[in-house]
């Protein structure tokens, strides 16, 4: 195993933060969980344990809510090794002619700006331990979908990675873009059986973390294979 690294997700209460959150824990690294759903996050960390997790309620497109969750985090683990922007939405009105601006307002926020602030939040402190940043893209990011506006959100995710990867290895730090097909979460109304499972994404979270420090794995693009 790995040195035991303190990791931030957002978005950790369900879905692909959930599955990350409990995989880093099994492997032996501490979490610190964050997400609007306090319920959801206190019984996640009830089940990883205290010593191991630290949720701590927020907004992740309130900057300053973001900022306590990151000065709670290190006030109780001493530092932080690796962020995982993993907050994000889609719409539930495809397109541009008949899309909701109301929605691609939340959504921007969210999938654009509180991928920013956990940047900007977290950079100084992983500058100090050649830390790690991680993101949640989408193959939609990677692809034009016609009048997708979730896939343009993606694909500012998408880029951001990559040129946040060059500012970070400035000072040796690693930035990953993970960007999977469609994933088996509470994204969708339906079950989703036969595409990705949140545990897929987990997986490559955990192999980008532990790769050896001179590995930067940069990109993971996952499809499902039906």
């Amino acid at each position: 195993m790995a040195k035991e690294k303190i990791v931030l997700i957002t978005g950790a209460s369900s879905g692909i933060g959930e599955a990350t959150a409990k995989t880093l824990v099994n492997n032996g690294h501490k979490v610190i969980l964050t997400a609007r759903r306090e319920g959801k996050l206190t019984e996640l960390v009830k089940s990883l344990g205290s010593n191991n997790a630290l949720g701590v309620a927020a907004d992740a497109t309130d900057f300053t809510a973001l900022e306590n969750v990151v000065t709670k985090g290190i006030e109780k683990f001493g530092r932080l090794d690796v962020a995982f922007a993993n907050a994000g939405m889609g719409v539930s009105t495809a397109g541009t002619e008949k899309g909701d601006p109301d929605e691609w307002s939340t959504m921007i926020d969210i999938n654009i700006k509180a991928l920013l602030w956990t940047a900007k939040l977290t950079l100084p402190h992983l500058r100090q331990n050649k830390g790690h940043f991680i993101l949640t893209s989408s193959a939609a990011g990677r692809k034009p979908i016609g009048g997708s506006i979730y896939g343009a959100t993606k694909w500012f995710a998408y880029g951001f990675g990559q040129n946040l990867a060059e500012e970070m290895s400035e000072w040796n730090g690693r930035c990953t873009t993970i960007a999977p097909g469609m994933v088996n979460t509470p994204f969708f109304d339906d079950a989703k059986p036969d595409k990705l499972d949140p545990q897929d994404v987990a997986d490559a979270v955990l192999f980008a973390i532990e790769a050896n420090q001179r590995n930067s794995v940069r990109e993971i693009y996952l499809m499902p294979t039906n």
